[in-house]
């Protein structure tokens, strides 16, 4: 059954180098049109990760993105899941075969984050440590669950998640596009409201702003473009250790109608 396209979305996004690295293994596609992102963090420690990076954005961005405008508005959300795991498995082949026959790229990979935006709700999927959060009323939620080693101690109890902050095996992830021949896309359905807000995000940003901050920049700005400048500069200032990657996409409803929630500061 079809549902009705309430909302309509703005999309921005945006990378930088941060102030260590020399290069950019951070990689982000937006196909507006399908009302697509896309976003990978090369892995560091990996040769080439700004290749497996760039391989994985642009190989799904092609690839779903055209099979997302050419779909009928008919086909379901079961459908759509389909073709974002057939699309990334296709990704994680392409990027292990070329690690695999290319010494240059042994052992790339990179995480990833696939967000496709279907009216009234997000199909969400993820691999590795990269992020998607949700600003609703002025709180921020993380929708997506880290594949890492230390989020697997703190679901086991044998860490706090203060004790988290300041560990050694923050960029240890347990799941990742390229490394091996098979990976497992998480996906996961969130429902969308006008003025919900969604941002995705390397671990350049989450690792240098804790929660308490990235809300605190997003309740200082009212447009993406502003938002996504912020939180870039934000991390740069915390020490910029890494690359940085933002996507902010804010749903609007049709009429431009809004829930009027917004807290302005003096």
């Amino acid at each position: 059954m079809d549902r009705p396209h309430s909302l309509t979305f703005e999309f921005y996004c945006a990378t930088d180098r941060g102030r260590v690295r020399t290069n950019n293994e951070d990689s982000v596609a937006l196909d507006e049109s399908a009302a697509l992102v896309v976003l990978a963090d090369g892995m560091g420690g990996y040769n080439a990760g700004e290749v497996a990076s760039g391989m994985a954005t642009t190989f799904v961005k092609s690839e779903l993105g055209r099979w997302l405008t050419d779909a009928s508005l008919s086909v379901g959300d079961h459908e759509v899941r389909r073709a974002m795991d057939i699309c990334v498995d296709n990704a994680n082949r392409a990027i292990f075969n070329a690690a695999n026959t290319h010494a240059q790229y042994a052992g790339m990979g990179t995480t990833l984050v696939v967000g496709v935006f279907r009216g009234d709700r997000l199909l969400l999927g993820h691999i590795g440590d990269s992020r998607g959060y949700r600003w609703r009323d002025g709180m921020l939620v993380q929708i997506t669950r880290d594949h890492s080693l230390l989020q697997e101690q703190i679901d086991a109890g044998l860490i706090s998640p203060e004790q988290a902050l300041v560990s050694q095996h923050k960029n240890l992830v347990t799941r990742a596009v390229g490394v091996e021949d098979v990976v497992l896309l998480e996906t996961h359905l969130h429902p969308i409201l006008p003025d919900d807000w969604f941002l995705f995000c390397s671990d350049g940003l989450s690792d240098m702003l804790v929660d308490e901050t990235i809300a605190e920049v997003l309740r200082d700005h009212r447009n993406v473009v502003d938002a996504t400048h912020a939180l870039i500069e934000a991390a740069n200032e915390a020490g910029g250790r890494d690359n940085i990657a933002v996507v902010l996409v804010a749903a609007r409803g049709a009429s431009g109608a809004s829930r009027s929630w917004w807290p302005f500061r003096r």
